[in-house]
């Protein structure tokens, strides 16, 4: 499973999936390319890391360019790792004309490589009008835009079962340590209270970063996120400490430890929302909500819903998010098909497609709110649109691929290791500050 936080892998294979037939015939200009001919006969090839619902959602996104454009599609699924399949790609001659990038670190490498081509100056002008300008420096490399941020993900999200909630008598908790205790609770009442994805180690990236944004604040996130910070200041110890809470206790965990470190990303919303529920809550980003809705019939707000990720210590509550960014590559064989896909990528239009759908959420500010399905979507939405510049992006999509976006490497495998055993924080610190140095000058 692709740290995506936004994405849904089943386990899946590299496999191009050809969808998408001609477009019905229109040969009107992409409203977003400023009057670019029809595309009547093209294919644009797009790669990516998404399969299951979160496939076939954007596969609506791509049926509506083809209508809007006359090209036809084909999506490939890239698997776990999208920098290794896309390299590979390229070397074969046979790359992507656009990808669909799930890490700032992974975007950097592949501009750092030559591989991608700056985006037009209608991509950027709606970038600029229509995103808030965090959103341009996270798809930027040395200052020039490579990447389109179309799918957002706000991870700083629990989703829980309310009729759990109810049954064991408590309330959405709003900190750190009454999360805990609400957990004890839920337990007591004869379900685990967490259901935790260790076998994906994305998903525990993402537990460490909400807990270090609130705990030890923003500037040593950011330091943190940039090496500019080592792995084995106290902080991290800290922070490492406070997981360690919630990982060596067993009443807490669905399975515990070893149950945890057997469970996917989607066997954990099964958990929860599933037909045997096995856990009252599990912690991960708005994306839980498609799950629950398209694989379990779930009503959001009623059967699954949300508190925002409690406050830990004296902290604030955290806002991490995440996206994907579309990005062109120079050795795809329609590029200018591609570019004009990001043109209409950029606009609220665009957007609405799946937003319609569920399991997704638009950095674009000017989607209406009311193109979301259900009120706790729109209550997502708005929170991230109303964070602006001060939400932090992801610290592991941050980092080079090989410490922060790699099954079985880097953060990922040592996180997992912590999971099965966080008797010593700061031994892990130690481990994770080495993998971090070898990324970073590498």
């Amino acid at each position: 499973m692709m740290r995506r936080r936004t994405t849904l892998l089943t386990g899946c294979t590299a496999l191009a999936l050809t969808f998408g037939a001609t477009a019905c015939g229109s040969s009107d200009p992409v409203s977003a390319g400023g009057g670019d001919k029809a595309l009547g006969g093209q294919t644009v090839t797009v790669a990516g890391v998404w399969s299951g619902s979160e496939q076939k959602n954007f596969q609506k996104v791509l049926d509506a360019f083809a209508e809007k454009t006359g090209a036809k599609t084909q999506f490939v699924s890239t698997g776990d790792n999208v920098s290794t399949v896309v390299g590979s790609k390229i070397e074969g001659g046979n790359a992507p004309d656009v990808v669909m990038v799930p890490q700032v670190g992974v975007l950097q490498q592949f501009a750092e490589n030559g591989w991608l081509k700056q985006l037009s100056g209608t991509t950027e002008k709606a970038v600029d009008t229509n995103f808030a300008p965090v959103w341009k420096t996270y798809g930027s490399v040395d200052g020039t835009l490579y990447g389109l941020y179309f799918k957002a993900a706000h991870k700083s999200t629990v989703w829980y079962s309310p009729d759990a909630f109810t049954q064991a008598g408590v309330e959405p908790p709003t900190t750190y340590d009454d999360l805990l205790k609400a957990g004890h609770t839920v337990s007591d009442s004869g379900l685990a209270a967490f259901s935790v994805a260790g076998q994906d180690g994305w998903t525990l990236t993402d537990w460490f970063e909400n807990i270090y944004l609130s705990q030890a604040g923003p500037e040593k996130y950011d330091a943190l996120a940039t090496h500019e910070l080592k792995w084995t200041d106290p902080s991290v110890v800290e922070a490492l400490t406070t997981l360690g809470k919630l990982f060596k206790d067993k009443q807490l965990l669905a399975g515990g430890q070893n149950g945890a470190l057997n469970t996917d990303f989607p066997g954990s919303v099964e958990k929860v929302f599933g037909p045997k529920p096995e856990a009252g809550m599990v912690y991960e980003g708005d994306f839980v909500a498609g799950v629950a809705k398209d694989q379990f019939g779930k009503s959001i707000g009623e059967d699954a819903n949300f508190f925002p990720f409690p406050a830990v210590g004296a902290g604030e509550a955290p806002v991490v998010s995440g996206g994907d960014a579309a990005v062109v590559l120079k050795d795809g064989k329609n590029t200018k098909a591609g570019m004009a896909l990001l043109e209409y990528l950029a606009t609220p239009e665009a957007a609405a497609v799946w937003a319609g759908v569920g399991g997704f959420l638009s950095p674009n500010t000017k989607l209406d709110l009311a193109s979301y399905g259900d009120d706790v979507t729109r209550a997502t939405a708005k929170s991230l649109i109303d964070a602006g510049d001060s939400v932090r992006f992801d610290m592991s999509d941050q980092a080079p691929a090989a410490f922060g976006g790699t099954k079985g490497a880097g953060e990922w495998k040592l996180l997992q290791d912590f999971l099965r055993d966080p008797s010593d924080p700061k031994a892990t610190a130690a481990a994770l500050e080495a993998a971090a140095a070898k990324a970073y000058k590498g």
